[in-house]
């Protein structure tokens, strides 16, 4: 692809016929500047800086698609709003789509009218999406929340490792990586793994004058009081963020309660629900959301006067991130932190619940070796995450781990099934295509094994007759999108190229194993240093900005809880006891003879997990939650739980 050198006043007639803006805002025209010159870019601003700005505009000065990765669907359906109101052509592939939807979209994407089309790094598993893309011509690949390929960043995503594939394998000449949140250790990965050069990173300035950060030091049973008392003065919008589903329902109820206008907001209330919600606070017909971190990502509301942490936060740069919602339209508004240490044993048990025992990275190893048929293992998660009892999360992770060490190889992923009901007869289908391709079609029919309305294509049995998979896949999405047939895809399997000599290799459990307790070691330290900022003298957005590498911050900014001398102490409101040795003994022992009944090895890790209240593929399969014992350690940290069951005699 040819880039063209643009000059100044071509981007600003560009961003005031489209965008209605008479300036940029720093940092955007850089990295513009940069795109349409042919060189990829890292840009790296505060949240609601104008980040999405440096790829709406750069895409219509490029000949083809913009093809942007979104973590999060309402992200993507509050961008699409706003190109769309722009007169931009800009379209998803998601989820939520109809048939007919998803066609438009794939047709609009084929002969070029649409000029950015978004999706999540999850779609790249579909096969027939693949199929599609591959046939498009693409200017840029856009990838925001971008630290989310970190290994090292507060929020990594497996996925997003085979970003820099994707791209080789669709021959994508432009990459903008956008973040607001990234360490310098994480910045540096980040351009690394996309060949990106130092100068054309652009960071902006990290520190907001207009936020005025607080920590404050309370005791768990003063927190709902504290906060009804701070509200009541309240007269803008805000959020106030919790850590679990139920304590969001709690708080809310007793802030409404106290007549203050309140909701909660959390993954597990119906969609229809969250939207209402999200709705009435856009609206300003509620004045505050108690929330999980479920809530933010996709709002754009710029007037939120406040952000209340009622919990720790997991980091310092989900912290940042959470409070990065409020002041966005540039007026003063405040960050308010009621902390004490109650929370951080939750906090470091959700780390340790995604550690992989050694035993079980052995498991799949040898699950590898037994499945894998000349070079090539298929598999399918849910599956391979209960045969070797490790979490979803953490087993994409070792996936990936074993394709960077090169043990295997991903080749291709596929649906196992297929299945179709007819929209037309199959006479009537049959007489709209020429001879050759008629046959072609009624072998599929012919393979097709149907129950009632729907059939199921035996896919295998084609392959055996020696035709070609793709061109059977083909085949159904066209009938599937000339609206013949209604067609389904499900149980997404996943193909690896295997290296039986490097699979064989006798540390490799160890190594791997080794992999995940320093990552497990760096999350813990990740909690530590949040617990040392909130405690810190010294001024806290200044700290702040040095953590994510501004050395431009004022040293002392005046509005911070530090800076105005109230340093907070962070306490346990609360002892927090063992049941008694009895007690425990009872539950372990109980445990024990039941995971030997099912011929489980009842290790150290799997008995602490089962007191500290963590789940797992075992202990949804086993049923833990119904023992007696389970989670009877909740509110204590998991090195401590650990060696109360050593001292106990277990696990050895």
């Amino acid at each position: 692809m040819e880039f063209r050198i643009m000059t100044e006043s071509v981007l600003h007639q560009t961003l005031a016929q489209y965008f209605g803006f008479s300036e940029f805002r720093p940092g955007q025209e850089q990295t513009i500047t940069q795109l349409v010159n042919g060189h990829s870019s890292l840009a790296i601003f505060p949240t609601g800086s104008g980040k999405s700005l440096c790829y709406q505009l750069t895409a219509l000065q490029l000949p083809n698609l913009t093809l942007v990765i979104s973590p999060l669907l309402a992200l993507m359906k509050d961008q699409l709003e706003f190109l769309k109101s722009k007169g931009i052509n800009a379209a998803s592939l998601d989820s939520t789509l109809s048939r007919e939807e998803s066609q438009s979209v794939m047709q609009n994407v084929r002969n070029g009218s649409t000029k950015v089309l978004m999706i999540s790094v999850e779609r790249f598993k579909n096969e027939r999406f693949r199929e599609f893309i591959k046939q498009v011509p693409i200017s840029m690949l856009v990838v925001d929340e971008a630290h989310c390929i970190s290994e090292w960043g507060h929020n990594f995503r497996p996925d997003y490792l085979k970003l820099p594939d994707y791209r080789n394998e669709l021959d994508i000449p432009l990459v903008l990586l956008l973040t607001a949140t990234a360490t310098k250790k994480v910045k540096h990965d980040m351009a690394r793994r996309f060949d990106i050069k130092p100068e054309h990173i652009v960071q902006t300035g990290f520190y907001r004058a207009n936020l005025d950060l607080s920590v404050y030091a309370y005791p768990e049973e003063e927190k709902v009081p504290a906060l009804i008392g701070y509200l009541k003065q309240q007269t803008g919008a805000g959020i106030v963020y919790v850590t679990l589903q139920q304590q969001a329902e709690q708080v809310a109820k007793q802030l409404q309660a106290a007549g203050i206008n309140a909701a909660a907001y959390h993954a597990g209330l119906d969609d229809g629900l969250r939207q209402s919600i999200q709705n009435d606070f856009m609206s300003n017909q509620k004045q505050v959301i108690v929330a999980t971190i479920a809530f933010g990502m996709g709002i754009d509301k710029s007037d939120i006067r406040f952000v209340v942490h009622y919990d720790l936060p997991k980091s310092i740069e989900n912290y940042s991130q959470e409070i990065g919602r409020a002041g966005r339209d540039g007026q003063f508004s405040e960050c308010i932190t009621l902390a004490n240490l109650d929370g951080v044993a939750t906090l470091e048990n959700f780390v340790y619940a995604d550690t992989p025992e050694q035993t079980s990275i052995q498991v799949l190893i040898d699950e590898i070796q037994s499945q894998q048929q000349h070079g090539l293992w298929e598999m399918q998660e849910l599956s391979a995450s209960k045969v070797s009892n490790i979490r979803l999360l953490a087993l994409k992770t070792l996936l990936v781990q074993l394709e960077l060490k090169g043990v295997i190889e991903a080749k291709y992923a596929f649906y196992a099934d297929f299945r179709f009901k007819w929209l037309h007869t199959e006479h009537k289908i049959l007489s709209l295509f020429d001879p050759n391709r008629q046959q072609f079609i009624q072998q599929i029919f012919a393979n097709t094994h149907f129950k009632k309305v729907w059939g199921t294509v035996d896919i295998q049995a084609f392959e055996q007759q020696g035709q070609d998979r793709n061109r059977i896949v083909s085949a159904l999405d066209y009938l599937h999108e000339q609206g013949l047939i209604e067609l389904e895809s499900k149980r997404m399997m996943q193909v690896y190229q295997v290296d039986e000599s490097k699979l064989a290799q006798p540390d490799l459990a160890k190594e791997l194993a080794d992999y995940f307790i320093e990552k497990e070691q760096a999350e813990v330290k990740r909690i530590a240093a949040m617990l040392r900022f909130f405690e810190l003298n010294t001024c806290l957005s200044y700290n702040l900005a040095r953590y994510f590498d501004d050395i431009n911050a004022p040293e002392q900014c005046g509005h911070c809880s530090a800076c105005r001398g109230q340093v907070a102490k962070l306490e346990q409101s609360k002892s927090t006891e063992f049941p008694s040795d009895e007690a425990l003994r009872n539950d372990l022992n109980a445990l024990r003879q039941h995971l030997m009944q099912i011929g489980v090895a009842p290790s150290l890790a799997i008995l602490t997990r089962f007191l500290t209240g963590m789940t797992s593929p075992l202990s949804t399969s086993s049923k833990f939650r119904q023992r007696a014992g389970f989670g009877c350690c909740t509110d204590i940290r998991y090195q401590a739980v650990l060696s109360k069951v050593k001292q106990l005699g277990f696990g050895a």
